[in-house]
């Protein structure tokens, strides 16, 4: 049996409702890193073009690569006739050149580099192909969680079939600074200028890092069918945030709308203090133990990210299986709070015993089982005299 017990108002107050943001991006997906919560989420799976967005699975490949000795950031690779033909945005590199990693990185996070992409692509590849290498970007990306991405190139330039929803960018991008903290400052890097040979290609074009909100990452990308898009990060007190965005009309309108979306992200939520260890919040039926009952205690501070507009009052239910057969240890997990944040995805947060209960005694176990046994008799009188 499942006991649903209600936690009718963990602080009092009247819930209002939760502020909506209504985006013009065609589709968005927000994430408060810091607690774990989906701010907002519009067409989130949808497979949609990434444009030079998708380049952020070639560098997660290649810190991969740092990291397990296949490539060094002094090592010089070679360019292809193929990843010099790239044009779009790139960084003029020709046959004749071999280019340091971490200039090739650079290159792609700051330059959008398409020829850049290439060239990490095919040093990486098991067949020497930019092909074969994304082949291998759609297999690592389902390993790392990207459930609606795949890839027919390094660098996001349109091909049929190379998709990513923003839901997965944003995985994508946390897992990055996850996995790859070292490397993460990269992308608040505003200029590159390489050798000189691209003047006209130096500048960072993530219109967040010039705002002064705590913005440092990660990438832009636009093509005629995806439209003008961003993967943004930014980070305030305590807090970081996590966006990605596309279908946008204009680098203007993306610029806008990545703004709004920071600013909206950081002032319209705030973290909340709802419970603290050892409070109790419900009490659990022990079976066959030395006491009847223990109390249910969330193991840590319970902080929840809440709209500012919405109340204090937050719905809440405990969940356990009942009764909870003894012995128990102080600290085990025998249930969960599950909190229904207006607006929000549910939080799932475990609670624990209060106290040890040891299991009863022969004379105890056979009083339990006799009392059981008595409630059942009663029961059946009482439905044979209904």
């Amino acid at each position: 049996m499942r006991n649903l017990l209600m936690i009718a108002a963990l602080v009092a107050s009247t819930a209002l409702p939760a502020y909506a943001f209504d985006t013009q991006a065609r589709a968005a997906y927000v994430f408060d890193q810091t607690t774990g919560t989906v701010l907002l989420a519009k067409n989130a799976d949808q497979p949609l073009p990434p444009a030079s967005m998708s380049k952020l699975m070639t560098l997660y490949m290649t810190f991969e690569a740092l990291g397990d000795g296949r490539l060094t950031l002094n090592e010089r690779l070679p360019v292809s006739q193929h990843a010099m033909s790239y044009g779009g945005s790139t960084m003029f590199l020709d046959t004749t050149d071999r280019i340091a990693v971490e200039d090739l990185i650079r290159g792609v996070i700051v330059l959008s580099g398409n020829d850049a992409c290439a060239v990490l692509a095919e040093a990486l590849s098991p067949d020497g192909t930019e092909a074969g290498f994304a082949r291998m970007m759609t297999e690592r990306g389902k390993q790392i969680g990207l459930t609606n991405s795949t890839f027919a190139n390094s660098n996001g330039w349109p091909a049929p079939g190379h998709r990513m929803s923003m839901k997965d960018l944003v995985v994508l991008s946390d897992r990055l600074m996850q996995d790859f903290p070292q490397y993460y400052p990269l992308f608040a890097q505003k200029e590159f200028a390489f050798d000189g040979r691209a003047p006209q290609n130096t500048r960072n074009r993530n219109p967040l890092l010039r705002l002064n909100i705590g913005a440092d990452g990660l990438k832009t990308g636009h093509t005629e069918e995806a439209g003008y898009g961003l993967v943004g990060s930014a980070k305030q007190g305590e807090r970081r945030v996590i966006f990605a965005m596309s279908g946008l009309a204009s680098q203007a309108q993306r610029a806008e709308e990545a703004e709004r979306i920071a600013t909206w992200a950081f002032r319209q939520f705030a973290e909340r203090h709802i419970t603290e260890p050892a409070a109790p919040l419900a009490t659990a039926k022990v079976w066959m133990g030395n006491e009847t009952s223990v109390n249910l205690v969330p193991r840590e501070d319970v902080l929840l990210l809440l709209p500012v507009l919405a109340g204090n009052e937050i719905p809440a239910e405990v969940i356990y299986d009942s009764p909870v057969e003894a012995p128990i240890t102080k600290g085990q997990q025998l249930a969960e709070l599950v909190l229904h944040p207006e607006g929000l995805p549910e939080r799932r947060l475990p609670l624990v015993a209060d106290r040890s209960v040891a299991r009863a005694g022969f004379a105890g176990r056979v009083r339990t089982a006799a009392q059981v046994l008595l409630r059942k008799l009663n029961e059946q009188a009482e439905a044979a005299a209904n």
